[in-house]
């Protein structure tokens, strides 16, 4: 067991975006498998970012190690091209390769207003989700593929939120936030198309109902005593840790069949099917099914068979 836990060791990983949430819980998971991980963010325990919350880009280093990787971690702004240059030239300098590309940058938590419409919604706010998840996941792409494609089956994955399939058929929250998200799963098919003849693969990936930081600071809880939410918010009980689609990000790294999956739309669970992992506590939540079956048709929180 402690050897199939170790099968990135050697391999080498950048999580951009790493601070908090699927990119903390995927570094973190990747360092449980032995992974040297590159972590950023622009958190730091110097500064906060615009979120002005606590978590760093040091600490997720730290969780990294603890899990049994290497986590390192580097402030950078991936909004500015010059600062993602530095640090894909850091780690070729220190470790010659990349294998794994993980696009996790968002930072629009604060800026979406729900069910407003594009001439209802700040348009600076607007503009500025598009500028942090379309252009900071081109930029790092851009300057990290060269290093990523210099040694056969490396792997990008742009983090998401909805399936390519549910996507297409519902509108997600607001014109801006349903433009960044479907510009992503856009993302990942083009570079599958880049990458595939090369050697690499892209996917695609969503969790499903985020049990992230934020999101448990919003119900007034912690992942102790998460279910105390579900008296406000019942549907709630379809969620999952970071954790969960991590595991699904070092089950593709570790899979050297990893490229029948290039170009495609993938989701935590689907993943947890396919390789077998499960969540934290040893369940494997199926919150896009339960969305369509269950929440979507206005039925009554039950998860009995999607968890």
């Amino acid at each position: 067991m402690a050897e199939a836990r170790r099968t990135l060791e050697g391999k080498v990983a950048l999580v951009a975006g790493a601070t908090r949430g699927a990119g903390r819980g995927t570094a973190v998971q990747l360092g449980a498998r032995g992974a040297t991980v590159y972590v950023t963010g622009r958190s730091t325990r110097g500064s906060r970012s615009e979120y002005d919350r606590p978590e760093t880009v040091e600490e997720t280093a730290e969780l990294v190690t603890a899990a049994g990787g290497q986590g390192i971690a580097v402030v950078a702004d991936h909004l500015v091209p010059a600062q993602v240059e530095a640090v894909v030239g850091r780690i070729d300098a220190e470790q010659g390769r990349l294998d794994v590309l993980v696009n996790d940058i968002w930072g629009g938590e604060n800026l979406f207003e729900w069910d407003s419409t594009v001439w209802e919604h700040d348009l600076d706010k607007g503009l500025r989700i598009l500028r942090l998840a379309v252009d900071t996941h081109a930029i790092t792409s851009h300057f990290a593929l060269p290093l990523l494609l210099r040694e056969p089956g490396g792997l990008v994955v742009e983090m998401t939120d909805g399936t390519a399939e549910y996507n297409a058929a519902n509108y997600r929250v607001s014109f801006f936030y349903d433009l960044a998200k479907s510009a992503v799963l856009r993302m990942a098919f083009a570079l599958g198309h880049e990458l595939g003849p090369r050697g690499a693969t892209a996917v695609a990936l969503t969790p499903g109902w985020l049990r992230s930081e934020m999101m448990l600071d919003n119900f007034g809880v912690g992942e102790e005593n998460w279910r105390d939410a579900l008296a406000r918010m019942p549907h709630f009980a379809i969620s999952e840790t970071p954790s969960y689609v991590g595991r699904g990000v070092a089950a593709l790294a570790a899979d050297p069949g990893v490229a029948r999956w290039n170009g495609q739309s993938l989701s935590s669970a689907q993943l947890a099917r396919e390789y077998g992992f499960t969540d934290l506590d040893g369940s494997r939540p199926d919150a896009w099914r339960y969305l369509v079956e269950v929440q979507d048709a206005g039925l009554p929180a039950d998860v009995t068979g999607y968890r």
